[in-house]
């Protein structure tokens, strides 16, 4: 709670500027400045593509030493939202029930929610935090990947679930894509002010002047549409060069996800014969992860090197921290 205060305070004091900080899961966390103004442009697209009107619950349930939990507040104060806050942890909405028990008012209707892919999760493992999570009017899930068995679960849900596709530079998300219901696609819409574009390599470029001074090249590599829809297909710097073939690091991830049952993580390191050769990190047995990468994955994604580790390192956000498997790596 008095983070939320803190940033409240920071929020209306004379500066025209707030501090954020990345998320780190391409390198060290950095600190940024970034314009309030932009930031109530961001919040304003975002209601008013959802709809959002004042008097609307929203459920803050994310850090806000992020952007993420920051935008739920500065979207609360745009829309004249009720903002009800939440410890940041695993179960919010178990926590959110507590609450709810303990309060004087007899329904709470969450209108609008923002949860990482882990918080999904644990939701709906537990058949009263589901009730709750299917009854969130709209649900964007952000900061990672979203897990194909989780994504088929949400697709039934009546309400509208919705993934983001953004970072901290662009003050939370540019573009959503529908995950609940008919309208459920693989494709990334980008908000009407957003022009998209992609470079030689075909990374997706953002032209968002309300929330971004600058044109952002950004390291995903996208299939672009003419009407500006997008899927994102892997990050430039995941691409592995090994024997003069070019190997995507999330598309392998993909391939190995329906018959993998421990953590694991595909990497890189130099080779002196193939330039790069696949690495696997896993937290389980790794003669297992190879006999399943034999049997699934097509001969020139197969790992040449299998490690075991006691723990995949993460960010503060849950996301692969690659930069650290790199450096483990190497050593």
């Amino acid at each position: 709670m008095w983070k939320m205060k803190k940033f409240i305070e920071e929020w209306y004091n004379d500066s025209e500027y707030v501090e954020v900080k990345t998320s780190g899961s391409t390198g060290e966390p950095k600190r940024m400045m970034v314009e309030k103004r932009r930031m109530l442009n961001s919040a304003r697209i975002t209601c008013d593509f959802l709809g959002l009107k004042p008097g609307d619950t929203a459920l803050l349930c994310m850090s806000t030493d992020y952007i993420a939990g920051k935008m739920m507040i500065v979207r609360s104060i745009e829309r004249g939202l009720k903002l009800i806050e939440v410890e940041p942890c695993g179960h919010p909405l178990d926590i959110l029930g507590q609450a709810k028990r303990q309060s004087r008012e007899k329904h709470w209707y969450i209108d609008f929610a923002a949860m990482v892919p882990m918080q999904v999760y644990n939701s709906l493992q537990v058949p009263e935090e589901k009730e709750r999570l299917m009854a969130i009017r709209h649900l964007i899930i952000g900061g990672g990947a979203i897990d194909d068995a989780m994504e088929a679960e949400l697709r039934t849900f009546p309400n509208a679930v919705w993934s983001t596709y953004g970072m901290t530079e662009t003050l939370s998300h540019i573009a959503l894509r529908r995950i609940s219901g008919p309208e459920a696609s693989e494709w990334y819409v980008p908000f009407p002010t957003v022009k998209l574009s992609t470079t030689d390599e075909g990374c997706l470029v953002i032209d968002a002047p309300e929330v971004c001074a600058d044109t952002l090249i950004t390291n995903d590599i996208v299939e672009l549409k003419p009407d500006g829809r997008f899927r994102v297909l892997g990050r430039k710097d995941n691409v592995i060069c090994s024997g003069g073939i070019k190997i995507q690091i999330e598309e392998v991830e993909r391939e190995l996800k329906p018959y993998a049952r421990v953590p694991y993580i595909i990497s890189k390191k130099k080779d002196e014969k193939f330039g790069e050769i696949v690495v696997l990190l896993t937290e389980g047995d790794t003669d297992e992860m190879k006999a399943i990468c034999e049997e699934h994955l097509p001969k020139y994604h197969r790992p040449k090197l299998y490690q075991h580790i006691d723990q995949i390192p993460l960010t503060e956000t849950g996301k692969p921290a690659r930069k650290k498997i790199l450096e483990l790596i190497s050593r």
